[in-house]
């Protein structure tokens, strides 16, 4: 088998990824099929981090959070990431790998609080770190969080599963005529307003010269193809000269 060509990757999963065909909530069985890609990936020699959304959960509480403060609605999905990540831990650890969950607010009576160089260490253990609870502030999405934690870890790439294959001209399920990019740079993402991460999210990746991978975490296989160099979605770098 060909050899990794990442040694430390931080992996983010939207809330949405986990909730299958449903309205919202976990399927359990998309979980699973998850983690057996992940752990596919560990066994290989790479250290994986992940960040995970939690739009799956908040959405069905949608109606509650209308006028609510942001501050506040913020707070309560920042809870939810936390609920799956522990739906993702339970998932890999059945299949034997140890993890870890390092929330960046208090809760330890199920996570670890975030500290930098702790998570570091878990990482050269070998242990699947997953961050919830974003950057554990209000007004900051989850995607900035893995570009955080991702330039926090010395993390090679951030690798973003979404449902779509990469990113496209076009919304490919309304445009079956949209293209997908092989390849952006940052300055493209910006100006052209692409739905790849928000702003904060790319600026921070620049800034850091942390590249991005856009691809499918329900398409078999490919978290392994983009470990191994394969072409596989959307690279998001900086520009070439």
């Amino acid at each position: 088998m060909t050899a990794p060509v990442y040694s430390r990757v931080l992996l983010k999963l939207s809330g949405e990824a986990l909730m299958g065909e449903g309205q919202y909530g976990v399927d359990r069985e998309v979980v699973q099929r998850m983690a057996r890609e992940i752990k596919d990936v560990s066994d290989a020699g790479v250290q994986v981090a992940i960040v995970i959304g939690g739009g799956n959960i908040f959405r069905g509480m949608a109606k509650a959070a209308e006028g609510m403060d942001r501050a506040t609605a913020d707070y309560m999905g920042m809870l939810a990431t936390v609920m799956n990540a522990l739906a993702v831990q339970d998932a890999l650890e059945h299949l034997g790998l140890p993890t870890r969950v390092l929330s960046a607010l208090h809760i330890e009576q199920v996570a670890e609080p975030y500290i930098r160089r702790r998570a570091i260490r878990h990482l050269e253990k070998g242990r699947v770190v997953i961050f919830g609870a974003g950057t554990g502030n209000p007004f900051f999405t989850t995607d900035t969080a893995a570009s955080l934690r991702a330039v926090e870890i010395n993390a090679e790439v951030v690798l973003k599963g979404t449902k779509v294959d990469g990113v496209y001209t076009d919304d490919p399920v309304t445009h079956p005529e949209a293209m997908r990019y092989r390849e952006l740079s940052y300055s493209q993402v910006l100006e052209q307003n692409l739905q790849v991460m928000d702003a904060t999210a790319i600026t921070l990746c620049r800034d850091n010269d942390m590249p991005i991978i856009v691809f499918s975490i329900n398409k078999s296989g490919a978290l392994m193809r983009v470990m191994l160099g394969e072409e596989e979605g959307t690279s998001v770098h900086r520009e070439i000269a």
